[in-house]
């Protein structure tokens, strides 16, 4: 049973995911994790607190930019919410088909109370991901799209309306120089390093 009554969890949860998921301020998006989070991520590894998580997500989106997050559903129990979601490129060429390339994923999360969460750990499709990636740069090799067109952002959800963007997307990584993308674990590895190292 949770301590937090359930809208209250339920309007954390749609400030949460708009502000990362649909606006893509990962900046403040991190900033919305407790001290003491866990955030476990099945491909990239585990991140402890805000400044690891911040270490991560705006590296990591900034190597994918053309993917973005249509919300399947979502379900609240006690203070936590399981949300299902396709990591979602639409396709650059305006008459090509599919109009989008989808792979699923499930993130739970848990939350712990003036608008923070204390824990995240998200699953996806790796296989989906694999071969959506492959048929996507297929159709950039012969399309040539620039960031503008990669960055496209068509196809939301019908709703709930904090699920879906109106008008151009500008994540927070976005031109900023001394953000540089990332695809490995190892290259995340090397930027939690010093933020470790700096823990003692």
């Amino acid at each position: 049973m949770s301590q937090f009554p359930r809208s209250e969890v339920e309007d954390a949860f749609a400030h949460f995911y708009n502000l990362g998921c649909v606006v893509e301020d990962w900046s403040g998006w991190a900033e919305l994790f407790t001290d003491d989070a866990l955030y476990v991520e099945h491909f990239w590894g585990e991140m402890h607190g805000p400044a690891e998580i911040l270490a991560w997500i705006n590296p990591v989106m900034a190597g994918v930019p053309e993917i973005y997050t249509v919300l399947d559903w979502y379900a609240i129990d006690g203070d936590k919410v399981v949300w299902s979601m396709q990591n979602r490129r639409d396709n650059p060429d305006p008459v090509g088909e599919p109009s989008y390339f989808d792979f699923p994923g499930l993130s739970v999360a848990r939350y712990a109370g003036d608008g923070r969460w204390s824990y995240e750990e998200d699953y996806w499709d790796l296989r989906g991901a694999r071969a959506t990636a492959l048929a996507y740069a297929e159709v950039c090799g012969r399309v040539q799209p620039d960031l503008e067109t990669k960055m496209s952002r068509r196809f939301w959800p019908d709703g709930p309306p904090w699920a879906r963007l109106d008008g151009p997307a500008k994540p927070a990584w976005l031109g900023r120089d001394e953000i540089t993308p990332i695809t490995k674990p190892a290259e995340l590895r090397a930027l939690l390093a010093p933020i470790r190292a700096g823990r003692g």
